[in-house]
Parts: structure tokens; C-alpha cells; sequence
């Protein structure tokens, strides 16, 4: 797989624990800057909806609860971003990667990213978010022990993610307010958009 043309085009990786906010901060990018989302989970989704013969291995690996390969992951994010190269002024790439291993891969397949937001909240803050969503959303995965395993695995991978790449990340604070977060957003992808 060839690298993309991503020229002039920012790549940001979104990355934060879940209950972090990254979603929201997500909106408020799209808001202001009309760079395209792309949430790998959305992916895997629209494409298991789509009915290709992509979609009937993936529905099989999903339903048995297995990791869809990384190859697969990055020929979709590869698709979308080349799907939406002539109107998409950057891309926010939510919740990947996860791993060091997919950060490479991404790098080799598509292109280095412009820079890595990282929203930093305490296991506590993240695990009173998660189930004060439960209470209102009635995911079944936002129960207090799915929550503390959901988050062990997420900062042992993803530490290995930002040792990756120390001159990338801009550590931003998630226990401020929505404002205060993207005050700190706005700070890192002004002087991208600028360039």
C-alpha cells in the first residue's frame, strides 16, 4: 500500500481514554476547522452494514468477539481519507492508534500525523464519566468492571503509543471544561491549519 497524498492536508490523531471527551472535542474541531472525522469504530460499522465480502468476514470475527486484523483497519481509514481528499481540509483520527505497532503500520500505509492531541484525565474522573453515561445511555460495556478492564488495557497500550512519539503530543488537561479543553485544542491546530 502506497503512502497518501495528504499534502496540506493535517492529520491529527485523537487520542484519550474512554470518558476522556475526545468526542466532543471532536465536534468542536469539526466545527471550526471542517477537518473529517474518522472514528475507526464508525468504520468497521458502516462497513459491516455495507454487505461487501470485506463485511461477512468482519461481521464473523465481531460476532465471535475477535480484534479485526490492523490491515483491515487501515485499508478502511486508507479508503476514507482517499474518498474525502478533494473537500476535507485535515483529518481527526479517533481513538487510533491503540497500540505502537499500529502507529507504525498507520505511518507506513497512509502518512505521519501533523500532531497527537492527548486528553489526560484520572482513572477516577474517567470511570464517574463512563458510568454517569451508563446511567443515561444503558451501555451495556459502562458497568464499574468492564470500566476498570477497559481502562487498564487502554493506558497499558497507549503509553507505548506516546513514548512513540514525544515531539507530536500535546497533553491536553480533560478535567477542565468543554471551553477550557479547546482553548488548549485551538492552540496546537492553529498554527497547523496556518501553515
Amino acid at each position: 500500500m502506497a503512502p497518501v497524498d495528504t499534502s496540506n492536508k493535517p492529520i491529527v490523531w485523537v487520542l484519550g481514554g474512554p470518558g476522556s471527551g475526545k468526542g466532543t472535542q471532536c465536534e468542536k474541531i469539526i466545527a471550526k476547522y471542517g477537518f473529517t472525522h474518522l472514528s475507526t469504530g464508525d468504520l468497521l460499522r458502516a462497513e459491516v452494514k455495507g454487505g461487501s465480502e470485506r463485511a461477512k468476514s468482519l461481521t464473523t470475527i465481531m460476532e465471535q468477539g475477535g480484534l479485526v486484523p490492523n490491515e483491515v483497519v487501515l485499508d478502511l481509514l486508507k479508503e476514507a481519507i482517499q474518498a474525502k481528499a478533494a473537500e476535507s481540509k485535515g483529518y481527526l483520527i479517533d481513538g487510533y492508534p491503540r497500540e505502537k505497532s499500529q502507529g507504525i503500520a498507520f505511518e507506513e500505509a497512509i502518512a505521519p500525523p501533523s500532531a497527537i492531541l492527548y486528553f489526560e484525565a484520572s482513572d477516577t474522573t474517567l470511570t464517574q464519566r463512563l458510568l454517569g453515561r451508563a446511567a443515561s445511555s444503558g451501555r451495556a460495556d459502562d458497568n464499574e468492571a468492564t470500566i476498570k478492564l477497559r481502562l487498564k488495557t487502554f493506558f497499558e497500550n497507549n503509553q507505548q503509543v506516546l513514548d512513540q512519539y514525544p515531539t507530536k503530543i500535546s497533553r491536553i488537561d480533560a478535567e477542565t471544561s468543554v471551553d477550557a479543553i479547546f482553548a488548549e485544542v485551538e492552540k496546537v491546530l492553529d498554527p497547523i491549519v496556518a501553515a
